[in-house]
This record gives structure tokens, sequence and C-alpha cells, in this order.
């Protein structure tokens, strides 16, 4: 397991490279409670993700720095891998697969990374990215199952403790595990009666899956709103799974329905723009999906990166 010494120096580490988000109440999903909202879509790139890629890069040695990072990336983790790499000046391709929007290979290009679009899925675009890492000795930065990007994301539980003691129950949205497992430890290390509620789409959950299997497992990727959830947590996963057994307290799943819902929520009474994967948590509060709601909650809102065409739309 991940200490929570090592989560606190990330950090410090870190700092001066990302935004300490806001954490709002919201008045709409505070009744006989409070419920607040941790804004990772105010994060520098728009999404956590920037936390954990740059504790990853900032503990690169000199050498690798020098032959540059390869990751592969639905959005959000080429979006930080880029960012970070402009700022510490390294080379950075990003690789993507077909089913990623126009959009997003358009957003990680205007910071300053090559990007390559390979196979019909993320995980045929995570093969062919290893066999390039492997045959050329170039760093990989791993979107979640990496002790330093799990510990980097852990963050966001240090600045929610620091901001909420009171917080008894956290609701995460869930895909690889690298968020839900950093903050979960950052957390429970600190405040173990504090309850983790994950919650994914039901297109395609790979970590409810694996969890629900006992082991990690393949799931087929499908289209959905919360596309930045989508993908396997890999058959060799060797962190995050396991980090997820020990710690999550439920998992929730919801509708394309509800998610649009949630995007429309966010936007209507928090005037927030979110993405499909910021808006599940709120639904879970919103339609108390799970035993497990106490009277201090945080709804974890992980990315602003929606396409405007399509935020426009589901708005309406």
């Amino acid at each position: 397991m991940i200490s929570l010494d090592r989560i606190l120096e990330s950090h410090k580490k870190i700092s001066p490279y990302i935004n300490h988000t806001p954490l709002v109440t919201s008045d709409l999903l505070s009744q006989n409670r409070t419920v607040k909202l941790k804004l990772e879509s105010l994060q520098k790139t728009g999404s956590f993700k920037l936390r954990g890629a740059t504790n990853k890069l900032l503990s690169l040695t000199n050498d690798e720095k020098q032959k540059g990072v390869i990751a592969v990336s639905t959005g959000n983790h080429g979006k930080g891998v880029a960012f970070a790499s402009s700022k510490l000046g390294i080379k950075s391709t990003i690789y993507m697969s077909k089913m990623v929007p126009q959009y997003r290979k358009e957003a990680i290009e205007a910071l300053g990374a090559n990007v390559e679009i390979y196979g019909s899925n993320s995980d045929e675009a995570d093969m062919y990215a290893r066999e390039i890492s492997n045959k050329n000795n170039i760093p990989f930065i791993h979107p979640f199952d990496d002790e330093d990007v799990i510990a980097g994301q852990g963050t966001v539980g240090i600045e929610m403790l620091n901001d909420f003691p009171e917080v008894d129950t956290v609701i995460i949205p869930t895909s690889g595990g690298g968020l839900i497992g950093g903050i979960a430890l950052a957390l429970k290390l600190q405040k173990p009666d504090i309850k983790v509620i994950a919650v994914s789409m039901e297109r395609g959950p790979s970590m409810y899956e694996s969890l629900k299997h006992g082991k990690p497992v393949d799931v087929e990727e499908l289209e959905t709103l919360a596309d930045c959830l989508g993908g396997s947590i890999g058959l060799e996963n060797k962190y995050t799974f396991d980090i997820a057994q020990k710690t999550i307290d439920d998992f929730i799943l919801v509708s394309e329905e509800k998610i649009a819902e949630g995007i429309r929520l966010n936007f209507h009474e928090h005037r927030l723009v979110t993405e499909g994967a910021a808006a599940t948590s709120v639904i879970v509060a919103k339609d108390n999906l799970s035993k497990h709601l106490g009277k201090n909650i945080i709804c974890l809102i992980c990315g602003g990166n929606i396409d405007t065409e399509l935020f426009s739309k589901l708005i309406l």
C-alpha cells in the first residue's frame, strides 16, 4: 500500500504546478445534510489527471526525461501528460484510439504533444504504445496503475480532508482506479471510518465487473456519455484493483439518461460545465443511491472537458 507520507510528499512536489481546487456547497443537494463539490473541473487542464501525471514526470530521472515520454489516453490523461511535459521541458507522445473524439485530440496537440491515432479501442492503442515504449526504451506514463500516479491523484483526498475535516462520505467517479484508490488511501489512512463510494456508468464499467468477479477482467468498451470512464483496468493490473478491493465501501452504476441529467443539473443548479464522468457523483447524492451516504458528503467533480456541441444539446 502507498503510505500517507508518500501522498503528502507528492502534494508538496506538485503544488507549484496545479490548482488547489475549490470545495463548494451544493444548496440543492444539502437537504438535512451538507454536500460539497470538489471542483477538479477547474484544474488547469480541466481534470484531476494533471496531478498524477505531474507527480510521475517529476519522479523521472534526468536520463528518462531526456528520452521523452509516451502515454495512452481517452483525453484527460493525455492533456495532463502534455501540459506537465511542456512545463518540465519533456517531449511527449500521446496514443489515442479511433473512439476518442476529435476535439480531445486537438486539445492535446494544442498543449504541445505529438498525438498518434491507433486501434479501434483503448486496449489496442495501449498495446501498441507499450510496444513502442519497450522497443525504444521510452518511459511509459500509465494513466492509473502506477504508484506515483496513484499518489498524485491521492492529493485530491489531502485537500478534501484539510478543507472539510467533518467529511464522512466521498463519492468518486471510477474507471481504472487510480483516482479512487489514491483518494481512498489519503482519507482512510487519516480517518478510517470515511465511506468511499465508487460510481461508474452502466455501459462497460471495468472496475465494477472486476471487483464482482474477484479479479481483473476485460469488458467491451462501449460508447457512453461518461467516455472518460471507459477502458479496461488491465488483466495485469498491479495496484489499483487491490486498493479498490480494500477501500471501496459501495459501487453504484448509473444509466446514460441519469448521466445526461447530472450534466444538466450541474449546469442549471451549480453553474458548472462538466463532462459525463463528473455528472455521475451528483446523481448518487441526488437520488440517494447508496446506503452509506452520511451527513457530510463530498462529490468529486472530476473534469469539465466536454464537447461544446454535445453539451449544448444536452442542457436544452
